[in-house]
């Protein structure tokens, strides 16, 4: 992929570089205590598709068409100025199955030291806590987390299972609801961790947290990379599933950029959107 994009909106004409980017947005400053900044990025087929579901399984993937390492280098951007990383029991399961790739440390990729050198200038923690929502609790627990010493904070339903809430608490993990049943709301997870005092949230939970957080009217941003191709497949998963969003679902459009990607010609946008309700 290139190293540097072509800023289309703002209109300005720039280029810009990759590196540094998204760090400019400096989205770690733009929460308070009692409104935290919650921002989510996904990436995008020109058809819509998030991630395919193959013929015999009901587990979903991302599909290598989706993925650049410029994408992932702004990933990680934003990944470095979060308090926490909210995420779900089923990508912990997939992680203990080597079906994804363990993303919840930052700097610790390969040519990303520099992002662990940017928390530390910028009055971050080495590395974010980890927020698991999970309504089941059955899940296992990565070895990553307690070596680079990172918090871990599970949310789940008021009415979880009693005896799986008290094993994680002797674990030394906290627990904390934030919903009225077993599943986790979008209103009350907010809450609940800015009490703790997280005021930057970044979900890489994928698309049910984000319509969750899109319903409760508490997501402050998209970031999302749309490549150009078409991916086709019966069977996949876009951003939003559920009923209709109306208003809700109204974004207004901050930044883009254009990726003319490698010498295959496939590029890609990277777009920034802020809901219209803010």
């Amino acid at each position: 992929m290139s190293a540097e994009v072509s800023e289309l909106y703002p209109m300005t004409g720039a280029v810009r570089p990759i590196k540094g980017l998204y760090l400019e947005h400096n989205v770690h400053k733009l929460g308070n205590p009692a409104h935290p900044f919650v921002y989510a990025n996904f990436v995008s087929s020109l058809d819509g598709r998030i991630s395919l579901i193959p013929a015999n399984s009901e587990i979903p993937y991302l599909p290598n068409e989706l993925t650049s390492d410029n994408d992932f280098r702004l990933f990680l951007e934003l990944h470095a100025q979060a308090d926490c990383l909210i995420t779900h029991g089923g990508y912990l399961r997939a992680l203990h199955e080597n079906r994804l790739g363990n993303i919840l440390q930052t700097g610790v990729h390969e040519n990303t030291a520099d992002l662990a050198a940017w928390r530390a200038v910028n009055g971050l923690k080495p590395q974010p806590d980890i927020v698991v929502a999970s309504s089941s609790l059955e899940f296992p627990i990565p070895e990553s987390i307690s070596h680079y010493n990172q918090r871990l904070i599970i949310a789940t339903g008021e009415l979880a299972d009693t005896a799986k809430v008290e094993q994680l608490k002797r674990l030394g993990h906290t627990v904390i609801f934030a919903g009225k049943d077993h599943l986790v709301e979008g209103n009350a997870l907010v809450r609940r961790l800015a009490e703790i005092g997280y005021q930057s949230l970044y979900l890489i939970a994928g698309p049910r947290m984000l319509e969750t957080m899109l319903r409760a009217r508490r997501l402050a941003r998209l970031y999302l990379t749309i490549s150009h191709r078409l991916l086709g497949g019966e069977r996949f998963h876009s951003m939003i599933a559920g009923a209709l969003l109306g208003t809700t679902g109204c974004l207004a459009l901050r930044n883009m950029y254009y990726d003319r990607g490698a010498s295959d010609g496939f590029g890609q946008w990277f777009a920034q959107f802020d809901p219209a309700y803010r």
